[in-house]
């Protein structure tokens, strides 16, 4: 797969940005016609660069205003375990991970008593012989992966 390059890179920030952009505000703003900045948004699509287009929804505002961290201990490899994860519509993601722990998952929640209802629904997962939450007090900033003009959230 061919990496991209520094155009490509602005057009992701602007897209991660406002995905809402048209393309001749996308090639205004990286010197490039909008036919041209379409064709490069398209391959970037193609080669799987962009995943999918999506909108980013206040957590709070739908209910979701508690955020933790879940490292999780097993008892055997947990690389085959991701459909358990996806099926705990309260984790947002879920990775496999080297060190201390088998796999950190992140969650959001409406409150305390529904995590740790996440958290025994964790146990019930094969494998899992343990948890650590940590509970997030306050986010500074998220950033999206990609592009250079894609600032604090």
């Amino acid at each position: 797969m061919k990496r991209v390059d520094d155009i490509d890179r602005e057009l992701l920030g602007l897209l991660q940005e406002d995905a809402t952009q048209s393309y001749a505000a996308l090639g205004q703003a990286v010197g490039l016609s909008p036919a041209a900045a379409h064709e490069r948004v398209r391959k970037l699509r193609e080669r799987g660069v962009i995943r999918r287009t999506t909108i980013d929804v206040d957590p709070a505002a739908v209910g979701r205003g508690v955020l933790a961290f879940v490292m999780v201990d097993s008892k055997s490899w947990m690389g085959e375990s991701a459909a358990a994860f996806a099926a705990l519509p309260e984790i947002q993601e879920a990775h496999v991970i080297a060190g201390s722990a088998s796999v950190l998952v992140k969650v959001r929640t409406s409150t305390t008593e529904e995590l740790q209802d996440v958290l025994r629904r964790l146990y019930a997962i094969d494998g899992v012989s343990g948890t650590q939450a940590t509970i997030v007090l306050e986010t500074f900033f998220e950033r999206p992966p990609g592009g250079t003009t894609g600032g604090a959230a």
